[in-house]
């Protein structure tokens, strides 16, 4: 029988407070948008402070769209991103009452910056949405904190946020709107139609087994997040993300299994497995019309029965000649194919709104569906509250050297101490390295800059007509290049901006330059001791720390897999042990999962790339033993021969003890030798036993085989690769 044992049971990761830098010669985003930024900002800047005369309101119209627009990374197209910045707009304003009111004394503006910081960084964790409009309200905050103690201006600062973010919305969504992009939909969608045509044609006998398996596994490389636009990532915490964002996962292991059967299916395929094929074919046709709207969500109970007659039809035929192995291993990658559908189809039925309990699903797979989306929330920021989570880490030193600049600024009594937390915001990383390099460049920018804006100052004086002239042309300049420059043209040209700015709210000198090399160079240094001081090598130390604890998790789980498969039975004791250890190898995956993404957007260590552990390795073998450990089929009460238990423990062993010395990631990689089956043992063993003793054995040679690539050298011994 099909049975599963049911123990109870990602974003993109916060690099920097700015948006990814686009390449050079990807410059039309950072056209449209400074267009977009410099029309909002000045819509409600000029009449302010030339009209109405009111400089805070000047102030903040300006300000809120630069923040919003340019220093946020909003995700989406025009629509989305107008949206994102609407629902903002109530935490904004609590956060510029809350910092209009802490900054009458500078500990207290200080305290509610480390509160504030630490709070937003976590919660961007949440998904695309919060994550993009985390640097604006972080602003908001800094902005209002600082002196002049003014109470009494909340009003002008209020209408400024609403000025400002009215003027944003409308440009996003009518000016020059960012167009839409492929969404990952449309991609998982993409990746299955294929899988029917693939199908269908080696069904067929009319295609090339090699060539259909590169496309195979090409569709499936196109499924990673690191390859989806940060905006269309289901990155988020929401019932949907989660689901949509499995089904993703899933569809790849369905056509990277796909891959693997197709040189081997050679008509005539056996009947069972021609059946289902046939089956996993029309549904995935099914499941990718229900993504591409044209149909609803097909329920996944139609190929969990095409899985169920499949395991009791399939073993070897009675007229077989030869050797039954290599039908059996096809059989058994088939098989986990299958699974692997079974997990598509119940996630999308998921994403489209489906919240009934998915019943006979693992729960640990689907322990999202018909949860809240306030305890989905909870969830996310609960599994980042450890040290060992990049999330933390980066709450920590961001927060800190937030409040550490606060305290600077307000102790020294620096003229524009805003910039002190600009500075730092903008040019803090995730590692001391990455953000010696900003800091560099930012301070040859900056110094270039200030002495462009000194010269500008002496020249003009006190005619705010020049300034109101420049200060239209110097933003869309500055806007466009500097994003995409790198931080020495963005902190050079950001100068001139806003020297031109505040020449027009107050009258100034050349010593507005002067200030302005002073703060931005005392913001780089607090980021500088911070980045050094709070976890310097950023998610290289925690992706080791991950990656061992996932290892070391797993191993408990695959004993407790075989030993169920081989007894036929899943004693009490067992369930416990495996519901606790899953819940933990889960937990494992997630913070390791997010230190991997992290990693793959901080600069590459100096050494070569091919030296180093595979992490991506480690994942897919954490990934699947949690996937065997919930679907590997067995019968209950059914045990096997001596001779099979004692060959499964055996190679169990030697697999476990491999991801134990894997743990550690030795230099030279790791040896597993699985032992062969006893000879003569599949004809032996009655059915199905025999078909689940070689789905084992593909299981563990396939674990075998990730644990060898996790470290370079490691080989696999003995197995069936």
């Amino acid at each position: 029988m099909w049975h599963r044992e049911r123990p109870a049971g990602h974003a993109r990761s916060w690099r920097t407070l700015l948006p990814e830098q686009p390449s050079r010669a990807d410059s039309a985003p950072a056209v449209r948008g400074a267009v977009r930024v410099t029309v909002a900002a000045v819509a409600g800047f000029y009449p302010a402070i030339h009209l109405l005369d009111r400089p805070v309101l000047a102030l903040y119209t300006l300000f809120v769209p630069v923040a919003f627009g340019l220093l946020s990374p909003l995700p989406g197209a025009g629509r989305r991103r107008a949206g994102t910045v609407l629902r903002a707009v109530p935490a904004a304003a609590a956060l510029i009452m809350l910092g209009t009111y802490l900054a009458a004394a500078t500990w207290s503006a200080a305290l509610g910056m480390l509160l504030v910081g630490f709070v937003l960084v976590v919660g961007a964790s949440l998904g695309p949405r919060a994550a993009g409009v985390v640097p604006a309200l972080q602003l908001c905050y800094i902005l209002a904190c600082f002196p002049p103690y003014a109470p009494g201006t909340l009003s002008d600062r209020l209408a400024g946020l609403a000025v400002g973010a009215t003027a944003t919305v409308l440009c996003e969504r009518l000016l020059l709107p960012e167009p839409e992009r492929p969404s990952y939909r449309s991609r998982v969608a993409d990746g299955l139609e294929l899988a029917v045509r693939a199908v269908r044609e080696l069904l067929r006998g009319g295609a090339d087994g090699r060539e259909t398996a590169e496309r195979l596994r090409a569709a499936g490389r196109e499924l990673r997040l690191s390859r989806t636009a940060p905006g269309t990532r289901p990155t988020g915490a929401g019932a949907r993300d989660r689901a949509l964002a499995q089904a993703g996962y899933a569809t790849r292991r369905f056509l990277d299994l796909l891959a693997v059967l197709a040189p081997q299916l050679r008509p005539p395929v056996d009947l069972p497995s021609a059946v289902l094929l046939r089956g996993l074919a029309a549904a995935c046709a099914d499941e990718a019309a229900a993504l591409r709207g044209s149909r609803q969500a097909p329920g996944f109970e139609r190929i969990e029965e095409m899985i169920e007659r499949y395991a009791a039809a399939r073993g070897v035929p009675p007229d077989l000649r030869g050797d039954p192995h290599p039908l059996l291993r096809r059989q058994s990658t088939l098989l986990a194919a299958a699974v692997s559908a079974v997990t598509v189809s119940a996630a999308l039925a998921l994403t489209a709104g489906r919240r009934r309990p998915t019943t006979g699903l693992p729960v640990e797979e689907f322990w999202y569906a018909g949860a809240s989306t306030p305890r989905l929330w909870w969830v996310r920021i609960a599994d980042h509250l450890t040290p060992r989570s990049v999330v933390f880490q980066n709450a920590v030193r961001t927060a800190s050297g937030l409040a550490l600049a606060r305290l600077v600024a307000g102790s020294l009594d620096l003229s524009h101490g805003f910039w002190v937390l600009l500075g730092m915001l903008t040019l803090g990383r995730t590692t001391a390295g990455a953000t010696w390099s900003a800091v560099r460049s930012a301070t040859a920018g900056t110094l270039v800059g200030s002495l462009a804006a000194g010269v500008l100052l002496v020249s003009a004086g006190d005619a705010t007509e020049v300034y109101a002239a420049l200060l239209v042309p110097m933003m869309l300049v500055a806007f466009s290049a500097g994003p995409v420059g790198g931080p020495a043209w963005g902190q050079g040209l950001f100068t001139l901006v806003v020297s031109t700015a505040f020449a027009q709210i107050a009258p100034v000198t050349w010593q507005l330059a002067e200030a302005r090399i002073v703060d931005v160079l005392t913001g780089s240094v607090i980021g500088l001791v911070c980045g050094v001081l709070a976890w310097p090598a950023g998610a290289r130390g925690e992706m080791r720390r991950g990656a061992a604890a996932l290892l070391r998790g797993a191993a408990p789980l695959i004993r407790i897999t075989v030993e169920r498969a081989a007894t036929g039975r899943s004693a009490p004791t067992a369930r416990a042990d495996a519901a606790a250890a899953l819940r933990q190898a889960l937990l494992d995956r997630r913070i390791a999962h997010a230190a991997y993404a992290q990693l793959r957007t901080e600069p590459p260590s100096r050494r070569p790339v091919d030296t180093g552990p595979d992490w991506l390795a480690a994942l897919n073998f954490g990934s699947r033993v949690l996937t065997g450990t919930s679907w590997l089929p067995w019968s209950e009460g059914s045990a096997w021969p001596p001779d099979a238990a004692t060959w499964a423990r055996e190679a169990t062993e030697e697999v476990v003890s491999a991801t134990l010395r894997a743990a550690a990631f030795p230099a030279d990689g790791v040896t597993v030798r699985p032992p062969p089956l006893p000879p003569g043992i599949l004809t032996r063993l009655p059915a199905p036993s025999v078909s689940h003793l070689v789905d084992v054995e593909v299981w563990l040679h396939a674990l075998a085989s990730d644990l060898a690539a996790v470290g370079p050298g490691g080989t696999v011994k003995g197995g069936l690769w």
